[in-house]
Order: structure tokens, then C-alpha cells, then sequence
């Protein structure tokens, strides 16, 4: 089957096709295409999907060039087991978001067995001062990047799927295959995570902020 080279499509996924039957019917006609090998149909799924698949995978690898990879392994996964896709089970953007959960924790679980490629610690970004000028002005939302990182992988996927990806309760539920009130729950401890690591975060800041017009008095 000839594969559509992916291209990483800016924003959110697309909608759904509809709701109840015609979602069903939509899905089941664009699935059928794709299995037959249509590149049209295969190009429109890529389209939809993309930017759901890409967000949560780079979201749980905090790598966008494995979130990439990753984005490739998926879809490679989606053509060859879409002829087995349900759309009485599951929406397509469901169906492939549980495939691009299971991707990212495999690639996780390599990682934590393998840290570093050929047991060497990676280099330190080599950081110029144009870099280190523009880096000083994003401080804070770096912060808060680095606050999400630190979360749990389901948190972080519970986080993506409902706040970055613009998901329902109700789908994310679906994608992460567990109940609307347990999604809400991950929702909850992420949200008090981030607050106390925030609150910390800033308090430090103003600490040593104080001590050094302290020490220059």
C-alpha cells in the first residue's frame, strides 16, 4: 500500500464527522477507503488525526523529534490495522489515539531501559547569547513546560487530550480507556501538581530575588 508522507499540520484535530450514525457511517466509508489503499481517503485521515497523534506524542516524549518518530510509528500502525477498525466500538480518533498511547509508552519504557544510547549522557544544547537572550524572555512558560513534563505520564496524557487537544470528557475517557470520573481525577492531582510546583517555582524566584538586593545594599 502506498503511504502518504506525513506532514505536521498546525492546530487542533479535526472535528468528528458527526455524531452517533452518521459518525458511524463516516467513518466506517473513510476506514474502507483507506484499507482499499485510496490515497485521497488516506491523505484526509492523516489531515484529521495528525495534529491529535503529534500533540500527545510530543506531550508524553518531551522530544519533538521522537514526538515525530513516534507521529510516523502510528500512522505505519493505522494502515496496516485499519481493515480490522470497528466503528461501532470506537470513533477513529479514538481508535488511533489508543494507538498513539500504546506507542508512546513503548518508546518510554525503551527509554527507561535504555537512557542513553551507547550508555553516554547526551551533550548540553550549545546555547549562544541569542539564544540565551530569547530564552531568558520565555522563563516562565518554559516553566510551566517543565511543570507539565514532570507530571505522570497518564496526567500528562489526561492534560493533552482535554486541555490541548480541545477533547471531551467523554473521549478522552475513551482514549486512555478508563472512566470519565478517573479522567477527571488525573485532571485534578495534575492540576494540584502544577499549582504547588508554580507556587514553589515563584517563591524561590522571589527569594533569590530579595537576597541579591539584599547583597548589593
Amino acid at each position: 500500500m502506498t503511504r502518504p508522507a506525513l506532514r505536521l499540520i498546525p492546530g487542533r484535530s479535526g472535528p468528528p464527522a458527526g455524531a452517533g450514525g452518521t459518525h458511524t457511517a463516516a467513518d466506517r466509508a473513510l476506514a474502507d477507503a483507506v484499507a482499499r489503499g485510496d490515497r485521497v481517503a488516506m491523505e484526509a485521515l492523516t489531515k484529521r488525526c495528525l495534529p491529535m497523534v503529534y500533540g500527545l506524542a510530543q506531550r508524553l516524549l518531551r522530544d519533538s523529534g521522537e514526538a515525530e518518530d513516534a507521529a510516523q510509528d502510528v500512522f505505519i500502525k493505522v494502515w496496516r490495522k485499519i481493515s480490522g477498525y470497528d466503528p461501532e466500538r470506537a470513533k477513529l480518533e479514538t481508535w488511533i489515539g489508543r494507538i498513539t498511547l500504546n506507542t508512546c509508552y513503548d518508546r518510554l519504557r525503551k527509554r527507561r531501559e535504555a537512557p542513553f544510547e551507547h550508555g553516554e549522557a547526551p551533550d548540553a544544547p550549545d546555547l549562544n547569547a541569542d539564544a540565551e537572550q530569547a530564552l531568558g524572555a520565555s522563563q516562565a512558560a518554559s516553566r510551566v513546560r517543565a511543570a507539565v513534563a514532570a507530571l505522570p505520564e497518564r496526567q500528562r496524557a489526561a492534560l493533552e487530550l482535554r486541555h490541548f487537544q480541545g477533547l471531551s470528557q467523554a473521549e478522552a475517557a475513551d482514549i486512555l480507556e478508563i472512566s470519565e470520573e478517573a479522567v477527571e481525577s488525573l485532571l485534578a492531582r495534575a492540576r494540584r501538581t502544577l499549582k504547588t510546583a508554580l507556587l514553589d517555582d515563584a517563591a524561590h524566584m522571589i527569594g533569590a530575588l530579595s537576597d541579591a538586593r539584599g547583597g548589593g545594599a
